[in-house]
């Protein structure tokens, strides 16, 4: 695991990298707004995917690195992601963007513009809480490039169910009893272990059968 800041115009960013031993991809994950890389399940992603060849690169917004608790406005956070983009390219393979709740919103929304190979969208806030109506769909289906969502069957911003028809090559992975953070309660048929199996098992499958 190697660290590597990054100066962009919003404040210093942080990539905290773990690489494969021959990668074939690097999966860039951002952070939620209301959390940081320690996110169960970028931990998660962070601990399984090298073993698959794909070198996982966490992200940390400059908001994060600075110790503030709030995150700046979509175009403050997409300026920090897009300056972060070289340093990923640095490693010479393909690189998938990704992230969490706003951070995959981050890398929906400038994933054609960087070039980016694919997203990976954990916990898409399709909408606020109890606001179905005020739904961002479009943000998700403007990406420009595959897109694959994994997110919880309790996911109180948008379950599986809710999302939109996705289009040809896209993927809709459900995590059973998992809410926005993936936590899945006691009383759930599946044990936490097992609800973050099927999502590094859908995040591995889909980066492998992208390189196919």
């Amino acid at each position: 695991m190697d660290t590597e800041t990054i100066e962009t115009s919003a404040g210093t960013a942080r990539v905290t990298w773990h690489p494969a031993e021959d990668p074939r991809t690097v999966l860039a994950l951002g952070h939620g707004a209301g959390g940081g890389i320690e996110a169960r399940d970028l931990a998660a992603l962070a601990g399984a995917l090298p073993h698959a060849g794909v070198t996982v690169a966490l992200v940390e917004q400059p908001w994060r690195v600075a110790g503030k608790k709030v995150a700046p406005a979509p175009k403050t956070l997409d300026a920090g992601w897009r300056e972060v983009w070289p340093a990923l390219l640095a490693a010479g393979v393909p690189v998938v963007a990704g992230g969490r709740s706003a951070g995959a919103r981050v890398a929906c929304r400038t994933a054609g513009e960087l070039g980016a190979e694919a997203v990976v969208a954990l916990s898409f806030p399709l909408h606020p809480p109890g606001k179905p109506a005020k739904s961002r769909a479009d943000e998700l289906l403007g990406a420009g490039v595959p897109v694959l969502v994994v997110q919880g069957e309790r996911d109180p911003f948008g379950r599986p169910e809710e999302f939109p028809r996705l289009p040809e090559g896209w993927e809709l992975v459900g995590v059973p009893g998992g809410d926005h953070g993936f936590a899945v309660p006691k009383r759930a048929g599946t044990t936490q272990e097992e609800a973050l199996a099927v999502l590094t098992d859908a995040v591995a499958g889909w980066a492998e059968r992208l390189g196919s």
